[in-house]
């Protein structure tokens, strides 16, 4: 009689490990996204007011505000490196509906970067079931630059 305890016993453990195991799995996963889409926030603040600064105020060869929307959104998407992300720039003139006297003088650009997080695995079927998750995590930092004063951030 106790030997048939003992296997019991055994069993019933194998029995709890098989059906924790996947839940601890997917624990360990949704862990892992949220770690990479906070190392990822943190790079994409810290690099975003730089290429901003270095790229978005003064452009090389005196381009136009378009060209320097793609050239920071280049620079920004270059920067992040091995990091699942979409990365898209936007520019906005602040003031630029104002008097035709006060247009000679310039306005404020505001640049507004975006970064989308897509988690893994975001493209895996198996048996036509879909296992990504649905979600896209999006982060939007705004620069403020003046365009007559290199390297001010408002």
């Amino acid at each position: 009689m106790m030997r048939v305890r003992a296997h019991e016993t055994s069993a019933q453990a194998m029995v709890e490990m098989a059906v924790v195991l996947p839940t601890l799995l997917v624990l360990a996963l949704i862990v892992y996204n949220l770690m990479l889409y906070a190392a990822a926030v943190v790079r994409f603040d810290r690099v975003a007011a730089d290429v901003v600064m270095a790229q978005g105020v003064s452009p090389a060869g005196g381009e136009e505000a378009a060209d320097a929307v793609e050239a920071v959104e280049g620079e920004l998407a270059r920067a992040m490196g091995d990091y699942p992300v979409e990365v898209s720039v936007s520019c906005d003139e602040e003031g630029a509906e104002s008097a035709a006297m006060l247009s000679l003088v310039g306005a404020l650009h505001t640049y507004r970067c975006t970064m989308r997080f897509s988690p893994w695995p975001s493209g895996l079927s198996i048996a036509g079931v879909r296992l990504g998750a649905p979600a896209v995590l999006e982060h939007e930092r705004a620069v403020t630059v003046d365009p007559w004063r290199p390297g001010v951030v408002m």
